[in-house]
């Protein structure tokens, strides 16, 4: 099994509800989300994926949050945009662009500091 990772970021603020604490009030993060894919083929040039192809998908994805405050999205009106949903909803956007039958989004992790992260695997 091959396994490849592609590492990007954005910037957004959030507020979480429902929550006691300070992250309850408008803040923001500089995320780093980290892409990792599975597979079991390599293609003709010996690569499970172009890493382009990864980074052009999750860059789309992430234009719609990068500078929003999250809250606004439709994908956040009725979840609180924590990083824990922030990952599930690019692994779910990204499984439905990438995925086939010899590839495999395996796991997303948004991390919102240097230390906290959140991940997201199927």
């Amino acid at each position: 099994m091959f396994e490849l990772k592609v590492i990007t970021d954005f910037a957004a603020a959030h507020q979480l509800r429902n929550f006691r604490g300070n992250c309850e009030r408008l803040h923001g993060h500089n995320w780093k989300v980290e892409v990792t894919l599975s597979g079991d083929k390599l293609n003709e040039a010996g690569l499970l994926i172009d890493f382009r192809e990864i980074k052009e998908a999750t860059d789309g994805i992430l234009k719609e949050l990068d500078h929003s405050f999250l809250n606004d999205l439709p994908q956040f009106k009725n979840e609180n945009p924590s990083s824990e949903n922030i990952a599930a909803y690019l692994f779910q956007k990204l499984s439905g662009e990438l995925n086939d039958n010899h590839l495999k989004v395996t796991k997303v992790t948004a991390w919102e500091s240097d230390s906290t992260c959140a991940s997201y695997s199927d």
